[in-house]
């Protein structure tokens, strides 16, 4: 089965169309992100939005734990990689000692 999916970025007004086939199990990241702040929430924590103007490439998640966890995250829509970026941005999060997520599925998220 192949599914197509159409995007239209609002900054630049460019629409991207991408398929895959992965059939009806195909989960959005926007899906997923709804899903992480809702099982963060039944935990007892905080899951922020991260913006930060000024700097690009930064996960979109913060996520705060009980017992002072904190968890970064970067959402990806199922089977996509973080840009180059945003490795980036990832290592250097990690290199300060941060713990830094990358979820793409519903099973990554229970792994929080």
């Amino acid at each position: 089965m192949l599914n197509t999916y159409l995007y239209t970025y609002a900054r630049t007004g460019v629409t991207v169309v991408t398929e895959n086939h992965m059939g009806g199990d195909y989960m959005l990241e926007s899906k997923l992100e709804s899903n992480l702040v809702k099982a963060i929430r039944e935990r007892g924590g905080k899951c922020w939005k991260w913006v930060s103007p000024g700097t690009a490439g930064v996960p979109d998640r913060l996520c705060f734990l009980p017992d002072g966890r904190l968890v970064i995250v970067e959402m990806k829509a199922p089977g996509e990689q973080p840009r180059p970026l945003q490795l980036k941005r990832h290592r250097e999060l990690r290199d300060l000692g941060f713990e830094v997520k990358v979820i793409d599925s519903e099973a990554a998220i229970h792994e929080i």
